[in-house]
């Protein structure tokens, strides 16, 4: 391999890895804030980037609301102890999260609590069994 072509590698990589760190920002959520809000599981979307859950919640006038809650990876979800299978139609839940800068009613999820009691998310520590 030539220096020159060696260096040509070189050079891409180092262009590559700055897009991999890009990834896409936070921003949008608020950070300083949580949320709580207690629903049905509509959709429990097991996807890369991110994994999404979407909600079902009864609005203070009664009447229900969808909201969509950003999770992590399935790779990071999966070494945590989740699986496609942990969330599903009809479960009822208890969803902290960082609500949206803008209102919408979507969020960053930090905890979800199961109906059995479990409590998953990066803000809490996993008691489902690792999915082997």
């Amino acid at each position: 391999m030539s220096v020159r072509f060696g260096l040509t590698l070189l050079l891409l990589a180092a262009v590559q890895s700055g897009a991999a760190l890009a990834h896409h920002s936070t921003a949008m959520f608020e950070p300083e804030r949580r949320i709580t809000l207690n629903g049905t599981i509509k959709e429990f979307q097991w996807t890369n980037p991110h994994a999404w859950i979407q909600v079902s919640v009864l609005g203070a006038d009664g009447k229900p609301a969808d909201w969509s809650f950003e999770c992590g990876s399935p790779n990071t979800l999966s070494r945590l102890g989740w699986k496609p299978s942990t969330l599903k139609p009809g479960d009822t839940v208890a969803i902290v999260a960082n609500p949206m800068k803008d209102g919408t009613h979507a969020g960053l999820m930090y905890t979800i609590k199961l109906a059995d009691g479990r409590m998953l998310g990066p803000g809490a520590a996993s008691t489902e069994a690792p999915a082997r």
